[in-house]
């Protein structure tokens, strides 16, 4: 599978508990902050709660 990399680039302030802990299980704490995945569906499951607060693009 490919590798996808995650930049949280909003703030996670206003945003319901569910979407904090989706960032949180990805590993995303501030704002500026990266991380690599495989590609997998629970991944982009969960990219695709946060897109509004993350930028995505394949490593």
């Amino acid at each position: 599978m490919a590798r996808i990399r995650y930049t949280l680039v909003k703030s996670k302030i206003g945003s319901t508990a569910r979407q904090k802990k989706t960032l949180e299980a990805l590993g995303l704490n501030k704002v500026n902050s990266s991380a690599e995945a495989e590609a997998n569906p629970q991944i982009l499951g969960m990219l695709e709660k946060v897109k509004h607060l993350v930028k995505t693009e394949k490593v």
